[in-house]
């Protein structure tokens, strides 16, 4: 729950918050996998998978305004300004404990600044940064498959430039800031491969695996 106080904002937990519920944080560069990655933890070791951006894409159509990544920047930054900076964490586990004892964790994807990652670990979950060459991650980003044309349709220059953006800090601390999200990762995970067996044996070594 979000409570205002004193003209700021404050996170206000559950008192039922599961003290158990395990945590996991992904974070890492455009098109290098992490929302598979997530899926495959949640399928495997019954995690709830909670898309961030998801719940930045659903503000940004009740706002009526245009699916891109840099609106969604704007708005990511609008809420940790008001709720605190580890506002999306709070939202992926109070979505999490909505369906009470029925997983054992939750996947948060993805961490883009520096104090929510830095919350997330307060909280005892682990950062992971996954990361793969910046061809095959364009190569991604633009497969038809992903259903984000309005996001992904740029030039690999554009690509690179916007990438750039998202790792250094060009605001105040509510801002993205990727590299000092990588900075704080607690592993990494690198995925430049097509083989799901080869990148669930690489997510359950690389993990060892936490999620048990």
């Amino acid at each position: 729950m979000f409570r205002k106080l004193a003209g700021t904002y404050k996170i206000v937990y559950n008192s039922s918050m599961q003290k158990n519920l395990k945590i996991i944080g992904l974070s890492g560069t455009n098109g290098s996998g992490k929302d598979t990655v997530g899926k495959l933890i949640a399928e495997r070791h019954n995690y709830l998978f909670v898309s961030v951006s998801d719940l930045l894409r659903d503000e940004a159509r009740k706002r009526n305004l245009p699916v891109t990544r840099e609106v969604l920047r704007t708005i990511s930054a609008e809420w940790r300004r008001e709720y605190g900076l580890g506002v999306l964490v709070d939202r992926a586990i109070e979505k999490c404990q909505s369906f009470g004892d029925t997983y054992v964790g939750v996947v948060a994807c993805p961490m883009r600044n520096a104090g929510e990652a830095q919350h997330l670990q307060e909280l005892g979950g682990t950062l992971v940064w996954v990361d793969a060459d910046p061809q095959i991650r364009y190569k991604r980003i633009r497969s038809t498959n992903r259903g984000r044309a309005g996001e992904d349709d740029k030039t690999f220059e554009e690509f690179l430039a916007e990438e750039q953006a998202e790792m250094h800090q060009s605001g105040d601390q509510a801002t993205l800031n990727g590299s000092a999200v990588r900075d704080r990762a607690d592993v990494t995970l690198t995925n430049n491969g097509d083989d799901l067996e080869v990148l669930v044996a690489d997510i359950d070594k690389t993990l060892c695996f936490v999620a048990n």
